[in-house]
């Protein structure tokens, strides 16, 4: 029988030193317990929890074989007794999430004994924040500079294999519904709220996989082409490429986010997305640019199917939000493209130079890097003043657009999504929030120990590892910084748990106009990224 218990947290200010420490426990998978709850047919909109209320799942007190009901608290992403991914999923979808679960089970020991072996302050501080240098966020803020500079041709193909790594790895976690390591026995540190997602595969992996590979690619064709670059250069480099993979991939299981599973599979797909790039990426553009109206008339469909088509996950993962995203701005990519290249943009339009110089003297560097400082400025404005504008006038129109639809014939329709029908308008946004909008500035940047199967219920625990050591926990929006402590409990996304309680519509509610308003927003900023802003840039004599 699986037994449930509160988390109880250290609190402090917005801005404090936590403390820390590690404990290990049995590594019962809670998902084995029976319930009460159960699920409607695989795509209604609103799961059915049978009356029950959401609970957080303690696998340690689990085989101590006590029981606690919390009643603010929730179940971890993937953690919901097998029945209902049994019940909900089909029969090959579970059955590919029973193998993953089980294999996460016995990693999950593996896991937390290299844990015991290798963790160190001054290691979980670099791989919890090198991490970063693995998600679509941290590529999506820099991939306009490419553009920006002069490289399109770099900033899509890095576009391109990053949304489909993006895209097929949300695909297969919200098609699996496999849980991460469990915790404990593993200590799970995590910053911002990737832990909110499933596990199988790792994005991560898949990213700095296909990324590495990429920039492998662009190295070894300068390295061939005689006088570019040096034998000790290419080495230098291709081994600078290999310790990132490294360190994004491992630093995946040191930091207890993933399973040596999950870390395969996100590895083969990196490659496996590189390889599919390297072979159709210039058939794509030859055809962008000698076909004529049938490019959009392909494009618009094909885009809308692939949102259209995404597995419906049994938890609340964002997940989806991700891959609309990336289908979005690749869409928004390719029509900016094709219309360009049509209509007398191409490369030949780009020819003023960016004045002064990277190196030399100071008055030559002054002037280029200042330029620099004001293209990006101005071109990372843009895009954020068009993100607003964009989701103002989507949240005002579609709701009584799709209210009027409504009546005429069936909207399609996702799980945890509200239809139109059911609210008058959308709420607006308090704050900016970190995913998936790649322009948004982070609300809440957090290191966490997960000590509970709830995913975020609990930040600290008893008996540590090598002792005790200091973290920062960053204020976010919607905690109460005048408050001396924090709330006995907190959640992962940035709340008090006594907040969340009160506000859990809030937190947790989608609006079916967030699709095609994210759809809107993010290819326009694709076509803005690479085809607008450059344009302007040529137009007002600063150069690429």
């Amino acid at each position: 029988m699986a037994v449930m218990t509160e988390h109880p947290v250290d609190g402090g200010l917005p801005t404090v030193s936590l403390p820390l420490d590690i404990y290990a426990a049995h590594p019962k998978d809670p998902s084995n317990s029976t319930s009460e709850w159960s699920y409607t047919e695989s795509r209604a909109s609103t799961p059915d929890l049978g009356g029950a209320t959401p609970r957080a799942w303690d696998e340690k007190a689990s085989s101590e074989g006590r029981e606690k009901q919390d009643d603010n608290s929730f179940v971890g992403i993937g953690l919901l007794p097998d029945d209902v991914y049994v019940r909900t999923m089909s029969s090959w979808r579970a059955a590919i999430r029973r193998r993953v679960r089980a294999n996460v089970e016995w990693e999950s020991k593996v896991i937390a004994n290299m844990q015991e072996r290798v963790r160190r302050p001054i290691l979980d501080n670099y791989f919890v924040y090198t991490s970063s240098l693995g998600t679509h966020t941290f590529f999506m803020i820099t991939l306009p500079a490419f553009a920006f500079f002069g490289r399109v041709d770099v900033a899509r193909g890095l576009l391109m294999v990053l949304a489909l790594g993006v895209y097929v790895a949300s695909f297969v976690k919200d098609l699996v519904c496999a849980p991460r390591p469990f915790a404990p026995p593993v200590a799970r540190l995590t910053m911002g709220n990737h832990h909110l997602e499933y596990g199988f595969p790792s994005t991560h992996s898949t990213n700095s996989v296909s990324i590495a590979l990429f920039f492998f690619q662009l190295l070894h064709r300068l390295y061939k082409t005689p006088t570019m670059v040096s034998t000790t250069t290419y080495y230098m480099l291709s081994g600078v490429l290999l310790f990132y993979m490294f360190s994004i991939v491992y630093g995946r299981l040191y930091t207890g986010m993933h399973s040596f599973t999950d870390c395969i599979m996100g590895v083969s797909l990196g490659a496996a997305i590189w390889a599919l790039s390297l072979v159709c990426s210039d058939g794509l553009h030859d055809w962008i640019r000698d076909s004529g109206w049938i490019v959009p008339v392909v494009v618009i469909p094909l885009c809308l199917l692939l949102v259209h088509w995404h597995p419906q996950p049994i938890d609340d993962c964002p997940c989806f939000e991700d891959a609309i995203a990336f289908v979005s701005v690749i869409m928004g990519e390719v029509l900016s493209r094709w219309y360009m290249l049509h209509h007398g943009y191409d490369d030949s339009y780009f020819v003023r130079v960016m004045p002064g110089c990277i190196w030399g003297g100071w008055v030559d560097m002054f002037t280029w890097w200042s330029m620099a400082v004001v293209k990006m400025v101005l071109g990372i404005l843009i895009i954020f003043m068009w993100r607003i504008f964009a989701k103002t006038v989507m949240h005002t129109v579609l709701p009584p657009i799709f209210r009027l639809l409504s009546q005429a014939f069936t909207l399609p329709h996702r799980r945890f999504y509200t239809p139109a029908t059911d609210y008058k308008n959308v709420p607006p946004e308090k704050g900016l929030h970190p995913i998936p909008s790649v322009i948004d500035l982070p609300s809440m940047i957090e290191m966490e120990m997960d000590g509970g199967g709830s995913s975020g219920a609990s930040l600290a625990a008893p008996g540590g590892i090598y002792g005790q050591y200091n973290m920062k926990l960053r204020g976010s929006k919607g905690r109460d910084k005048s408050a001396s402590s924090m709330s006995e409990k907190k959640v992962g996304l940035g709340f008090d748990m006594e907040e969340y309680a009160g506000k859990q519509d809030e937190v947790v509610k989608h609006y079916d106009a967030d699709v095609l308003t994210k759809v809107v927003v993010y290819s326009g900023i694709g076509m803005l990224a690479c085809g607008l802003i450059p344009v302007l840039f040529e137009v007002l004599g600063w150069g690429l």
